[in-house]
């Protein structure tokens, strides 16, 4: 595409910003936990949970458990093993793609959603409660584009994220890029944050978090480095507009952290931010079901 193709009505965009989980969110992964279940007689027995069911049972510790007390052993699906030549989150993310393109399985809630910003070249992030490393989510995110962006998609996404630089770097550093780079430079803009990672966790508790145990305190966390990273982002480009940021889960206990964590700090800390928070659990309900917490105020 030739470097003086871009979208120039760029500039009358508002900012808008979203974090998604990624689980039955934007794909239905076959990734599954490894866990025990109690049999009527009190005996244990392997059981193999999605992970849409164990956000439902997994405050029950009277009925599962994770093998031998390990959660490590419940969640091995979820991590990048040296010894796998591929990481089982890139594997069960073709297979999740793979089983949309042949009309097996339906889109998630946030899937048309997630197509939406990646065309239109918007800033995101991933939080979720997997435990890879920032790089394997980051190569998630290329094969969606790559295998669900139609040609013309990507042309558009290109087009627009061009037309961001011009608008906020001007044209001399959108003429200094080929396509290539553009779409490296934008992936590189985003977050990509696996809160049951090591180094993620580790990074938690650097800071003194309270509750850094907990996952929902973790996609907390994780929020909070977004919304810290956008703004410093925002100041730099100078941009003056409204700005909103929409969540998506479907775990409906991490939807309510969320909610309840936007109102008691983040509305405080970000006033001049609109807030949305989209429950996915209910997957009948496209895009899910919608929450504003917070209003917006004027930004300057």
């Amino acid at each position: 595409m030739p470097v003086d193709d871009y979208n120039p009505d760029i500039a009358r965009r508002d900012l808008k910003y979203y974090i998604f989980d990624w689980d039955d969110n934007i794909l239905r992964m076959p990734t599954y936990i490894h866990l025990e279940r109690r049999l009527r007689d009190g005996s244990w027995v392997p059981h193999l949970v999605s992970t849409a069911l164990f956000s439902v049972i997994r405050n029950d510790t009277v009925n599962y458990r994770p093998p031998q007390g390990d959660w490590s052993k419940a969640f091995v699906e979820f991590r990048d093993p040296a010894e796998r030549t591929e990481s089982k989150f890139l594997a069960d993310a073709r297979t999740a793609i793979d089983r949309l393109l042949e009309g097996v399985e339906k889109q998630p809630p946030s899937f048309n959603t997630f197509r939406k910003i990646l065309r239109e070249g918007r800033i995101f992030a991933i939080v979720t409660a997997r435990g890879h490393d920032p790089a394997t989510l980051r190569k998630g995110v290329e094969m969606f584009i790559d295998r669900i962006l139609s040609d013309a998609e990507k042309a558009e996404m290109v087009r627009n994220l061009r037309g961001w630089i011009v608008c906020y770097e001007g044209e001399d550093a959108n003429a200094a890029m080929t396509d290539e780079q553009v779409v490296d430079n934008y992936l590189s803009m985003n977050r990509y944050h696996a809160v049951t990672n090591p180094a993620f966790i580790a990074a938690v508790k650097a800071q003194g978090t309270p509750g850094a145990e907990k996952s929902e305190t973790r996609k907390q966390f994780a929020i909070l480095d977004f919304l810290e990273w956008l703004f410093r982002m925002i100041e730099r480009i100078g941009a003056r507009k409204p700005i909103s940021v929409g969540f998506s889960d479907d775990d409906p206990g991490n939807v309510a952290a969320v909610a309840d964590f936007i109102r008691h700090n983040l509305a405080e800390r970000f006033p001049s931010v609109k807030f949305v928070v989209y429950d996915t659990s209910d997957p009948d309900v496209e895009k899910g079901h919608k929450l504003v917490v917070s209003g917006q105020l004027p930004l300057f």
